[in-house]
């Protein structure tokens, strides 16, 4: 029989709704329960695209005897750490305070009132890796909090004091946030660069983007070279690698080697729309085709698999099908022999590294580990013919993969991973001039904003999560930010001023109710269901932190306001930082992209015109053209007043009757100018 699990929305949630542990979902009615019976809480937390989760889930929840452990001694709860990244954050605290380190699967038990006192990841059902099974932890557990309670109260109440002021432990700093501390950022991350494989540091390697995006925009302010070969080498890399999913795109979410080629193969929304606009930036700076084609067969990929029929998009594949990980991925020759004539059969083989020993358990992870010029010289090909070919593979065995078992997919729609996807897929319709991902972009924002967003008296409030037709759960800080700008990029690509408003209000309501005493942001706002500590991330993680995000957002819009509410809100956020910025810059990509809009300044672009005027669009295409990290654009059909709703806008009028560019920074206007050559000339000596 099904238990609470079944009516939740979270497919990692559903995926326990058979086992035979009495799982709650988190809520006052398990901790209600557990004041009433006196029992600890099991608190279980973890994410449907985990191996270990599943592995765990198997071993253990799956198991009767100790599911009836379980639910003997405990009130158990399972979380889906996505869609509550408040109570994920601050036990994965918790945790990391009591072993060293953290992960997922993460087992937590907890006081009834919400106190952790103990803590770890997996545990095994039988003793190994040097670990207690987990049966041996539940009962020593048990055995702990109904014989030694005082012992168990007094750790838990030293835990949650310690978690309580950590989080206020943010630091002070009197240093400017200028561009001083962005080159010593980008120095110390420079250090650690792999000049031979790419990235940063050693196996596992995660795609870093925030880290990488900073660097490009470093490189756009100091022409620094080294910054640029750290991110196209990175990018090639990676691409290259068996991260990158050479038949279907996308990219897994981290590499199990130093070299990128055996990825771990879950594939993370996040991710994907993260890498997406950097590979499009990188073709931006470069004009290399390579990073072109990577970015549109992302996009595209996005679009074909992840893209839920309502418009939002999908959070995740998992890595696993029919209990193996990576099974749906790999191939052997021998398969790519019987689907694909023998002259394209030669050329996969070639292209693709693949060998009859494979390099990941017996089957070949496709990458292309020579340069396609080379391959093409030893198969008698012109570079050309090459591509063709591989183009004629690729389809085929798309065509022929589709038909395999697909990995589980986490069709859970969140707030903010979706508001990421929107603005790197309304950059890219505007960049690339694709109607295909405009109208996607443009569907995805009715979604988020008929779906997501509750309309208050208080101003516009948002959800977290959505699936099977129901949203639901607190939206937290990075969700406004994110969905904030990708709203901006939305706005940008269609100058549709609904977006803007929303943009704008939602950023409105981050500043009143996530906002701390010292100027920095809490994760979760002032009206959030009760927590055991306020939680407040600071660092990225594998998406961007909140803080860091909405003081980018904060910076973007006190350029188009000229309201310096914004800008001095994201300034106070950000010099709580500066010690963390210059002495781990690692953590700290986001937030270091922001100083860098305000030490460098917003480029503003107000163009006035009918937006159906070819001459309009030609100017509107020269300032999408390149590469400009810290530009924003605004848009006025006609002859603006001096009040316009936007106030970058008010007062524009057309020069001579023609559509109009204007272009301002830090407070300075350049005149006005109709034709694109102008106008790319004011860009460049503005940027």
């Amino acid at each position: 029989m099904p238990n609470r699990l079944a009516q939740e929305t979270s497919p990692y949630l559903r995926q326990h709704a058979e086992n035979p542990v009495d799982w709650y979902p988190w809520g006052d009615e398990a901790f209600t329960r557990a004041r009433a019976e006196d029992k600890a809480v099991l608190l279980s937390v973890g994410y449907s695209a985990c191996h270990w989760c599943h592995v765990m889930a198997h071993e253990s929840f799956e198991h009767p005897e100790t599911a009836e452990v379980m639910n003997s001694l405990f009130v158990n709860i399972k979380v889906d750490r996505e869609e509550r990244p408040d109570v994920d954050d601050i036990y994965m605290n918790a945790v990391q305070a009591m072993t060293g380190h953290g992960g997922w699967p993460m087992t937590v038990f907890l006081l009834p009132d919400g106190r952790p006192f103990w803590g770890g990841t997996y545990f095994p059902r039988e003793p190994r890796y040097g670990m207690p099974s987990f049966m041996q932890v539940l009962h020593a557990i048990h055995d702990a909090y109904a014989n030694r309670r005082a012992e168990v109260e007094q750790a838990a109440s030293s835990l949650t004091h310690a978690l309580d002021n950590s989080l206020l432990d943010v630091g002070t700093s009197a240093d400017d946030l200028n561009t001083a501390l962005l080159d010593r950022a980008a120095s110390k991350l420079l250090s650690g660069f792999d000049r031979i494989n790419g990235g940063f540091g050693g196996a596992p390697k995660f795609p870093q983007p925030m880290n990488l995006a900073f660097l490009l925009a470093h490189h756009a302010r100091t022409g620094d070279a080294d910054a640029l070969n750290a991110v196209t080498h990175t990018l090639r890399k990676m691409a290259r690698g068996g991260m990158y999913d050479q038949i279907g795109g996308g990219f897994a979410r981290y590499s199990v080697d130093e070299k990128w080629l055996v990825p771990h193969f879950e594939k993370m929304l996040y991710d994907n729309a993260q890498l997406s606009r950097l590979y499009l930036h990188a073709w931006q700076v470069t004009g290399d085709r390579f990073f072109r084609v990577i970015a549109e067969e992302t996009y595209d990929y996005i679009l074909r698999e992840m893209t839920a029929p309502e418009g939002g998009f999908y959070s995740a594949t998992d890595a696993d099908s029919e209990g193996e990980e990576g099974k749906f991925f790999v191939w052997t020759i021998a398969e790519v022999e019987s689907l694909l004539s023998a002259d394209d059969a030669r050329v996969a083989v070639t292209y693709f590294g693949m060998t009859e020993s494979g390099n990941f358990e017996g089957k070949n992870i496709l990458n292309i580990p020579r340069e396609p010029a080379d391959v093409a010289a030893e198969l008698g090909l012109s570079v050309d013919d090459l591509a063709a070919a591989v183009e004629r593979i690729t389809h085929t065995l798309y065509a022929a993969r589709s038909h395999r078992v697909h990995p589980g997919l986490d069709d859970k729609i969140l707030t903010a991973w979706n508001g990421l996807m929107l603005g790197s897929l309304a950059e890219a319709a505007r960049v690339l001039n694709r109607d295909d991902y405009r109208i996607a972009a443009i569907r995805a924002g009715e979604f988020l904003t008929s779906t997501m967003v509750e309309h208050t008296a208080d101003g516009p409030r948002l959800l977290r999560t959505y699936n099977h037709g129901r949203a639901k759960l607190n939206g937290v800080l990075e969700d406004y930010a994110c969905l904030a700008e990708g709203l901006l990029d939305l706005y940008m690509t269609t100058f549709d001023t609904t977006a803007f408003d929303l943009a704008r209000a939602l950023t409105d309501r981050a500043l009143t109710h996530f906002r701390a005493g010292d100027g920095g942001f809490f994760d979760v706002s002032d009206d959030h269901e009760p927590l055991i500590v306020r939680p407040r991330s600071l660092q990225d993680n594998a998406v961007p932190s909140g803080s860091g995000k909405l003081c980018r957002v904060l910076a973007l819009m006190s350029a188009y306001t000229g309201d310096a509410r914004d800008d001095d809100a994201a300034r106070a956020a950000l010099r709580l930082l500066v010690s963390g910025m210059s002495e781990y810059p690692q953590a700290f990509g986001e937030s270091l992209g922001a100083v860098e809009l305000l030490a460098g300044g917003v480029i503003e672009l107000a163009l006035v015109g009918p937006l159906d005027s070819p001459a309009l669009r030609d100017l509107a295409a020269e300032a999408w053209s390149a590469y400009r990290p810290n530009l924003i654009a605004a848009y006025a059909p006609q002859d603006a007043p001096p009040d316009h709703s936007i106030p970058l806008l008010a007062g524009r009028v057309q020069r001579d009757g023609q559509p109009t560019a204007y272009v301002c920074r830090k407070f300075t206007c350049k005149l006005p100018v109709t034709e694109p050559a102008a106008l790319r000339a004011q860009l460049d000596s503005a940027g």
